[in-house]
């Protein structure tokens, strides 16, 4: 399955139009994508499961093919910085 990320090996739209959540990391940044009326975004520094880890950067986007690539695009700009 190609990655919709140029940074991050992270599904296309569909796996999450599922009702898929989808959690990964590169090197020491760690992010999930969860699922609901919005796409949420969180992301942490650490090998810490979301549950345990201090969450550094969140967002809401809406549920949409558009919304995910604002997503996409805010992860791998808050990875960048």
């Amino acid at each position: 399955m190609p990655s919709v990320s140029q940074v991050f090996e992270i599904p296309g739209y569909y796996y999450f139009d599922a009702g898929n959540d989808f959690s990964g990391s590169k090197g020491d940044f760690a992010y999930k994508i969860i699922n609901g009326e919005r796409f949420r975004a969180i992301a942490w520094h650490g090998r810490l499961c979301s549950m345990k880890a201090e969450i550094e950067h969140e967002a809401d986007f809406e549920r949409t093919p558009d919304g995910f690539a604002a997503l996409v695009k805010w992860l791998e700009d808050t990875y960048s910085k």
